[in-house]
């Protein structure tokens, strides 16, 4: 069994991201040969990073502080990733980049792909995690899924969020699809 962690990668006052972060989780727990997990970022308050060396140091000790290496464990038990992210200014949240940053060997080698909302689908804000993530020795795989805005202004004006969330259902279930394969295909070279 693989565990797919979902990553709610906002922690705003009247966030949108959790309805789509619920959403993909739903839909990745209807497959049984996954371990699906939400990780709420609200739930790991995490300092922004101020280390004297990097998580890529060899050799380092592990970091003090508690919520980090909670969120480090969290991620070492994950064979795959989807990161919810919005598009804040071209890129991805603070909080999310900050959390990516605080780990480094536990994401090596494991797939990750996107579901992103803001100005265009917050499609440049993925374009930086792609880069970000590839330094990281995480594998992007190609499907992701962008949600168009007037679900995202659903949110805001009290309109049916579910409804938008729900015609992404096929796209949604094919990059789970590719999620998995590549989760599979990693984690038994991985473990090769």
């Amino acid at each position: 069994m693989s565990v797919i962690s979902v990553i709610v990668g906002s922690t705003r006052e009247g966030r949108f991201s959790e309805k789509p972060a619920r959403w993909i989780f739903r839909q990745v727990k209807k497959r049984d040969e996954v371990d699906a997990r939400l990780l709420d970022l609200r739930d790991f308050p995490m300092p922004f990073f101020d280390q004297p060396v990097t998580p890529a140091t060899p050799g380092r000790p592990p970091f003090e502080h508690e919520v980090v290496r909670k969120w480090t464990a969290a991620i070492g038990q994950s064979d795959g990733f989807i990161f919810v992210t919005p598009e804040y200014n071209y890129g991805p949240s603070a909080v999310l980049k900050n959390a990516i940053d605080w780990v480094y060997p536990e994401w090596h080698r494991k797939p990750v792909c996107f579901v992103s909302y803001g100005s265009i689908g917050g499609a440049r804000g993925v374009q930086q995690l792609r880069l970000t993530v590839v330094e990281l020795q995480l594998a992007p795989i190609r499907s992701s899924i962008y949600i168009p805005v007037p679900t995202l202004l659903a949110h805001y004006q009290g309109g049916d969020v579910d409804a938008g969330l729900a015609e992404l259902e096929a796209p949604a279930e094919a990059m789970i699809d590719d999620l998995l394969w590549w989760t599979q295909a990693l984690k038994t070279a991985r473990a090769a």
